[in-house]
């Protein structure tokens, strides 16, 4: 009789037991927040900071020497006139200002330059890595050159962004194209660039041609951010059994489907 009745008990605690659990039911899951990468337009107080490696000689067939240069710059500018920074204005590695000839602005040209992205680590269509490809020309035989590589935010002014060494260029010749890689690591905002080639005199700094968006969809509406910003997103999940009215019916009839299966087991039909 007390083992009948020590059964019983037991199974009434397990029954109790089981309804508690289900009544209190609440599975969650949780993982990291999205983020937003902090893409405020409003960069400034953020200074700008890139990487970026040359390759001189065979363009995109060629290889770099495996060096590198980290390159900082002011805040971004978003706002005003978009301006080519052209015509004798100074620049990283002009020395003063020059004065161009007209007739020298037809001696010089870039015949042509295409973009390839990459890097994405959030899968947002939106790239920290910029591979830009240039060919520059002359009349001449033989031309010692530099060029100066400029961003634009939402179509805002020029942001000057990577400056080769100085190279040279042979007539039309396109064995000396040249190749700029370069990963963004602050201070850009997530938005759509374009870029702005210059070409300018080793010697004298003085401007000899440019090309951009204006010449070549390929460097207009670039979808880019930088490496900062470009942060994977995780969403958050989160299952409960709702025990409220309307929606939440369908979680009462499987609560009350499980009790059944677990009073079943707990009391067993005894055989005739």
């Amino acid at each position: 009789m007390s083992t009948q009745f020590s059964t019983t008990k037991s199974r009434w605690l397990h029954l109790a037991s089981a309804i508690a659990v289900l009544l209190a039911i609440t599975v969650s899951t949780d993982g990291f927040a999205a983020t937003e990468g902090g893409n405020s337009a409003d960069a400034a107080d953020e200074k700008r900071l890139s990487v970026t490696s040359r390759i001189g000689t065979g363009g995109r067939r060629g290889n770099a020497d495996g060096s590198s240069t980290t390159d900082e710059y002011a805040a971004l500018t978003t706002d005003g006139e978009r301006t080519a920074r052209r015509s004798g204005q100074q620049t990283s590695k002009s020395s003063g200002t020059a004065s161009v000839a007209a007739a020298t602005l037809f001696d010089f040209w870039i015949y042509d330059a295409n973009v390839v992205l990459f890097s994405d680590d959030d899968r947002d269509g939106h790239y920290y890595g910029i591979d830009l490809w240039f060919d520059a020309d002359t009349i001449y035989s033989v031309a010692d050159v530099y060029a100066v590589v400029y961003l634009s935010y939402e179509g805002g002014p020029w942001n000057e962004y990577a400056v080769t060494e100085d190279f040279t260029i042979f007539g039309a010749d396109s064995d000396d194209e040249y190749v700029l890689i370069t990963e963004l690591m602050s201070g850009y905002p997530r938005g759509d660039y374009d870029i702005l080639i210059e070409l300018f005199d080793a010697y004298d700094s003085s401007y000899l041609a440019s090309f951009g968006p204006d010449d070549s969809s390929a460097l207009g509406f670039l979808p880019l951010e930088d490496f900062n910003r470009d942060t994977p997103v995780v969403t958050e999940v989160s299952v409960s059994v709702s025990h409220g009215s309307g929606g939440g019916a369908t979680g009462f009839w499987l609560m009350l489907a499980l009790l059944a299966i677990i009073v079943r087991r707990s009391f067993p039909r005894r055989s005739a």
